[in-house]
Order: structure tokens, then sequence, then C-alpha cells
């Protein structure tokens, strides 16, 4: 897959197949759309191109924390395990939005990228404001000479499937189970592994406390999670994750630390993948450090389970 990153990487090639949109997550209704472009790019032997932006639109228009599901190096991953062809990241700016909806097709989908065909979800808005809508999109194919299919929305136990339900699914109820059957497989968190201060090793249950590779990446709610985490050589393992700020101990700084099941070893400068599978139960502060370890006994039988039914 031809990864063209950046206004310097993105090449023109007028035979483009082509899809637009932020595709954060690329979760199952954006691989609806991505299966359809397929198949158009192949009927009309064209690469299947999709073209992404980075930041976040809402970001830069609204000025709004958006905690993305994916970063570009994550979609860029998943995209290319679609077997897609070429994906094109368009860096968001605020000149970029100024650019109305007639512009906008002109001069970046038709003259910059390409398209011959463009693929859009029903909902699909573009240019300055959001100002352009599917019907406007088609007018301008008229104009310019490409086509415009259109995907219905794609729904998951009767309901739409969006990056924004998912986002409050993880961040704000912690529903893992929910969110990753809109997903289509395990949410996931990567980080480099960092020295903290070994509360969890007194308590019986050493973790890897991760530093998160972009800061920009959803954190789901707090509390702890039976996880599988994905080692640098590629070997998994059982782990039980925390994420909060260990009230027992009076801290204030959220950490994000896992626990890997039945590993010894030194992790530390290393980067863990971590797929989180289950939330056990909610952040709370216990009367002693005796008390957690205690607690932290059930919670391991319980992630062991979780595990052994859907790993």
């Amino acid at each position: 897959m031809k990864r063209e990153i950046g206004w310097d990487a993105i090449s023109h090639d007028p035979r483009s197949v082509v899809t637009v949109g932020t595709f954060d997550g690329v979760h199952c209704g954006h691989r609806a759309i991505i299966e359809y472009l397929q198949e158009r790019a192949e009927a009309q032997d064209g690469p299947s191109t999709l073209v992404s932006f980075d930041p976040h639109p809402r970001a830069v228009v609204h000025d709004e924390e958006v905690p993305l599901l994916t970063t570009v190096a994550e979609r860029a991953d998943l995209l290319e395990g679609l077997g897609l062809d070429r994906f094109v990241v368009i860096p968001f700016s605020n000149d970029f939005a100024q650019l109305g909806p007639k512009a906008y097709v002109e001069e970046v989908l038709v003259d910059r990228i390409g398209a011959q065909e463009i693929t859009v979800g029903y909902d699909h808005r573009f240019g300055k404001g959001r100002a352009g809508d599917v019907e406007d999109l088609r007018e301008f194919g008229e104009q310019h000479g490409f086509s415009v299919d259109v995907i219905p929305p794609q729904e998951v136990d009767h309901d739409v499937v969006s990056s924004s339900t998912i986002r409050s699914l993880l961040l704000t109820e912690g529903s893992i189970e929910q969110a990753n059957a809109r997903l289509g497989r395990p949410y996931r968190l990567s980080g480099l592994v960092s020295r903290g201060q070994g509360r969890g090793r007194e308590l019986g249950y050493p973790t890897a406390n991760l530093a998160l590779e972009d800061a920009r990446k959803l954190t789901p709610k707090r509390g702890v999670y039976a996880t599988m985490v994905v080692l640098p050589n590629g070997n998994r393992r059982g782990g039980m994750m925390n994420i909060g700020r260990r009230p027992t101990f009076d801290e204030m700084d959220v950490t994000v630390e896992v626990h890997l099941l039945d590993y010894e070893g030194d992790l530390y400068g290393a980067t863990l993948s971590v797929e989180f599978l289950q939330r056990l139960r909610a952040e709370q502060k216990f009367e002693s450090a005796a008390a957690l370890a205690a607690q932290l006994s059930e919670d391991e039988e319980r992630c062991r389970t979780v595990i052994r039914t859907q790993a």
C-alpha cells in the first residue's frame, strides 16, 4: 500500500477510485465503505484510494479535543491489512478548512489526487462549514467527469456505527465489548514501558507503566480491565490493566499500567500493544494496601476467566 502522508507526498493518479473521511477507528461502518471502494476500484482498474485527515477536522475547526481511536500509523496499518492500494493523509489546517465545496473538489480531489470515481457514506459533508453534501458532489461529478457512489448506514445491534458512539462507549461508559463489536476487533493502546513508583511490585503485581505513543489517543474510562498484551517479538500474554490515579495511595496523576500474567522479564524501554477485552471494575480507594492486594487477587481470577473465553 502506498502511504502518501502530507502535501509533498501526494501524487496524482487519474485512475483513482476515492473515498474521503477521517476514518478514525476503521470500524465496521468504515469497512463496508472500503469493501465497496475496492470492488469499484477493481471494476475501474484503478487504485483504491482512501483520503483521510490529520489532525481531526473538529480539533481545528472547533478547537475541540477529539480523542483518537486510531493514530495515523494505526489507521495505515489497519487499511493495509484490508488490502487498500493507496492511503492519502491531508494535513488539516485553518487555511484548508476555508476551502469551499467547489474549490475542495476541484483543487484537491480532481486536480491533486485524480479521482475518477468517489465512494462516500450516506451522510458525507465537505468543504467550508461542511456546506457540501452528496447531491453537491454528484453535481460536481457531472461537471468534472467522475461518478459518485453512496453507501447506506451500517448497523450493529440496530445502532448506526459511528466513531463518536465508539468514543462514548470507551471513554464515558467503559463498555469495551460493545465498542469492540462496532470496531470489529479489540480496542488497542500502544506505549513505551517507562519506570513507575513500583507500587504494583510491592503488592505482588508488578506492572509495566505505559507512556502512550500519541497524547491524542483515547484512553478508556478509569478502572481495571482484562486485556491481551502483544510483546515486541509478537508473542501474546494475558494482562490485567489499571487506568487511574491509584487513590489508595492518594496519587493524582492518571497512569496506564498493565500486569502481565505468567510473565517474568525486563520490559523497560520496550513498546507494548494492549488489546482491551472487558472492564472488570471501576477505580476505587481501599482502606489499606493489603485490602487492595486482596482485591487484585480477585481481579486476576476474573481476568483469567475473561481471557480464556474471549482471547
